[in-house]
């Protein structure tokens, strides 16, 4: 009896021993998976590689990246970092610029960094070709390419204009890219966003491309929260036969921003875009509109406005009576001469 007991005395001892070491292996194992290589934060890195991200691309996929080029130390230690930061999901799909041998903080901060893409193109809403083409020759096209590339872009049906088909956002291209495919990558965007609010399903008496023209008249004549009010006021205008009379149809065609003043000669230039001297829409889109003016075009506000007029910043006042109209003018001209504001008058 003495012998069994002294058996499982001794049986237990080694079991509660290979608890011990089974449980400090675990440790060991929990504590190596934690504290995966990372450089320090302090260091200066010595020199700069290209990380393409993909749309959609994961955080293990970036971090593997980074590894291989040398930009951390260990894919873990990114890994850990992104999953803890909720603004790992914003890293821009693109080649970004980013420093080698850092710590896994500063390549998701690097990442984030929009500076730091390749090719970057921002079109920013309300924003014309001939602003968007300088920022693609920045990027790396070539001007002939562009060139020849607008002339030849495939439109939608029914768009006669690439006008206001380049969608406002931020794109970057890698290096291989045509400048036809980035054009294709923008129009399709547009395509998306006029679906969305609507353009190809809609009952109105408008065409797709007329709304699209309406909602980059909305972009350039007021703030998101005017864009209903204007337009009911374009279509109040059409409907009694009262030309549009919008300064930023001709600042359009003189090619001016800025400019709050719209002379008198200003007025009478000969172009379609002129809607002081034609009546109806202009042809074309006079600038490439977000998916807001998108929808107010379809969408307006109801209301009996033939006028409007920003009397001082984000201060817009509607009306249906010229007189009343007539008074603010001269208020906005005092804000106007006291530097108070910048936004033109209709």
């Amino acid at each position: 009896m003495t012998s069994n007991f002294q058996s499982e005395k001794i049986r237990i001892a080694l079991a509660l021993i290979f608890a011990f070491l089974l449980t400090f292996s675990i440790r060991e194992v929990r504590s190596s998976t934690s504290s995966a290589p990372d450089y320090p934060c302090i260091q200066t890195a010595p020199k700069d590689t290209l990380i393409e991200v993909s749309k959609g691309e994961t955080g293990s996929s970036i971090a593997q990246k980074l590894f291989l080029r040398g930009v951390i130390e260990s894919s873990e230690s990114f890994f850990r970092v992104a999953v803890s930061d909720a603004r790992s999901a914003q890293i821009a799909p693109g080649a970004h610029r980013i420093q080698v041998e850092i710590c896994a903080k500063d390549a998701l901060e690097q990442l984030l960094d929009t500076k730091r893409i390749v090719g970057l193109v921002n079109i920013v809403e309300g924003a014309w070709i001939s602003e968007i083409l300088p920022q693609m020759q920045k990027a790396g096209f070539e001007a002939a390419e562009l060139s020849n590339a607008l002339r030849a872009i495939g439109k939608p049906n029914g768009f006669t204009s690439v006008e206001g088909l380049l969608f406002p956002a931020q794109y970057s291209f890698a290096k291989e890219t045509t400048a036809t495919s980035a054009f294709d990558s923008m129009i399709s965007n547009a395509n998306v966003a006029m679906s969305k609010a609507g353009f190809f399903e809609n009952k109105s008496n408008f065409t797709p491309q007329q709304l699209l023209i309406i909602a980059s008249l909305l972009q350039a004549e007021g703030n998101t929260g005017d864009f209903g009010q204007i337009s009911q006021v374009i279509r109040n205008r059409l409907k009694i036969g009262m030309p549009l009379q919008f300064d930023s149809t001709v600042h359009y065609v003189k090619k001016s921003r800025g400019s709050v003043f719209l002379s008198t000669q200003s007025t009478l230039i000969n172009s379609p875009y002129n809607t002081y001297r034609l009546y109806g829409l202009p042809p074309g889109p006079i600038n490439n509109p977000g998916l807001d003016a998108m929808r107010a075009a379809l969408k307006p506000t109801p209301g009996d406005w033939l006028y409007f007029i920003t009397v001082a910043p984000f201060d817009t006042r509607f009306t249906s009576d010229i007189k009343q109209f007539n008074e603010w003018k001269i208020e906005y001209k005092k804000n106007l001469k006291a530097g108070k504001f910048r936004s033109s008058d209709d």
